[in-house]
């Protein structure tokens, strides 16, 4: 068994995820967005919210998975875990995204639904929808009452499973629910939302912790900042992605070979570190988030296959004071046969994964123990024990600095933990250059 080193105070892992992706390998459709928030923590919720409800626009878009290679959609069910006033309502922009979709074909559908309405409406848009809620406890209110817990509905939905409705003179069903969720609240709010890990949503549900405080400012927005033109572009081409999928046939999306190569390589080596670390109740998010992994690269493939046009004041329509943008020039994968994951799109799909995978660990473990009204501080998972079990029984310096950044994990920072390893025994220097795991 692996020896389990303490993290000094000074050492916690990052646990942030968008200052680790270069802003320029993001999809061009949303990189103005991205550029709106201002701190680390801003850009990570405004990153996860983006992608989940760009996800609820791409339509006949999916892959398969598993050996009997089921269809998975690019839906995500997220939350957004954070104190009062720490920034969260930067994920209200990804309801922005979506207006546009949502006027020409209704899309949102509101979190204070009783069962029934929220099935109604579920129906109506032929199983697709987006719930966006900024107060989790929304929701768990309306769960309160058993005819308006829809709780089972939306574990269905994360797994494209039948959702169904039985009444004495009327039954029906939605065969494939596609369904992407978006909510932000405190951990109280979220822990009512799955009040134990043995819940089937813990799993199922995305999970970003933000612990950052937020400093005091006069952050009001300067007339002619460009905030509201940012956002009307970035929906109107949302929307010639969602027109385009909308009418073509069902475009199948796939990893290259050495791409499902690494992703299960990859969670087969992260999962008995896992369950040494946090026991065998986490293995089902382990196991989902390589679905989760391959969704998010989907979405970030569609968005890049998405070139944003912009007619010749493109300069003034950041404003709001020009017409329209062009529809987007979509990529021609994007019409038929299969739509190939690029490598840039799923390294930072992975980069994603394994960020979260640490928040969803960090997550479980406050659901055991914690009762505070806010989010405590966060018992860092060793991100150390993490990366050295990802690497091969042999592994060169460039491999190592190859798998840290894979992580989130500089090149000087997994130097140094390679340093540490050395002097407790962990990892031995065969040659230069090239060490071999002991433990």
């Amino acid at each position: 068994m692996m020896n389990k080193l303490s993290i000094p105070a000074k050492e916690e892992q990052d646990l942030h995820i968008a200052k680790h992706i270069e802003p320029e390998t993001l999809p061009a459709i949303i990189q103005p967005v991205m550029a709106l928030a201002q701190t680390d923590a801003e850009k990570d919720m405004l990153l996860l919210a983006l992608l989940t409800a760009a996800g609820s626009c791409m339509p006949n878009l999916y892959f398969r998975y598993g050996l009997t290679g089921k269809k998975y959609f690019p839906n995500l069910q997220c939350f957004i875990v954070g104190s009062a006033a720490c920034g969260k309502g930067i994920a209200n922009l990804a309801l922005e995204l979506v207006s546009k979709v949502h006027e020409a074909q209704p899309l949102v559908i509101a979190g204070d639904s009783s069962y029934p309405g929220f099935y109604r409406q579920l129906a109506k848009q032929n199983g697709r929808g987006y719930i966006h809620e900024s107060e989790g406890s929304v929701i768990t209110d309306v769960w309160r009452s058993s005819v308006a817990n829809y709780n089972t509905a939306l574990r269905k939905a994360a797994e494209h499973e039948p959702v169904t409705r039985n009444r004495a003179n009327n039954s029906s069903v939605i065969a494939c629910p596609q369904l992407s969720v978006l909510l932000t609240g405190t951990f109280s709010q979220y822990k009512a939302l799955v009040p134990s890990i043995e819940n089937g949503y813990f799993s199922r549900l995305l999970t970003l912790i933000i612990n950052d405080q937020q400093a005091f400012s006069h952050r009001y927005v300067e007339p002619g900042s460009g905030r509201n033109g940012v956002m009307r572009v970035a929906a109107e081409q949302l929307y010639g992605l969602y027109e385009h999928l909308y009418f073509c046939k069902p475009v199948e999306f796939a990893l290259t070979a050495d791409q499902r190569t690494r992703l299960g390589q990859h969670l087969e080596n992260a999962y008995p570190m896992l369950m040494q670390l946090l026991g065998q109740n986490f293995h089902s998010v382990v196991l989902r988030m390589a679905v989760q992994i391959e969704r998010i690269a989907m979405i970030l493939s569609a968005l890049r296959s998405c070139s944003p046009r912009y007619s010749e004041d493109s300069l003034s329509s950041f404003t709001g004071e020009s017409d329209s943008p062009l529809s987007p020039s979509v990529s021609p994968e994007l019409n038929s046969g299969t739509f190939l994951c690029s490598d840039t799109d799923y390294a930072t799909a992975e980069l994603i994964g394994n960020k979260l995978l640490l928040h969803m660990a960090s997550a479980y473990r406050l659901i055991n123990g914690a009762e505070q009204p806010s989010v405590p501080a966060v018992q860092p998972l060793d991100q150390r024990q993490m990366l050295l079990s990802l690497l091969p029984s042999e592994f060169a310096s460039k491999t190592l600095v190859a798998e840290a950044a894979s992580q989130g994990i500089s090149r000087r920072t997994a130097i140094r933990w390679n340093e540490t390893w050395l002097q407790h025994g962990l990892v031995r220097q065969i040659k230069y250059g090239i060490y071999k795991k002991l433990a």
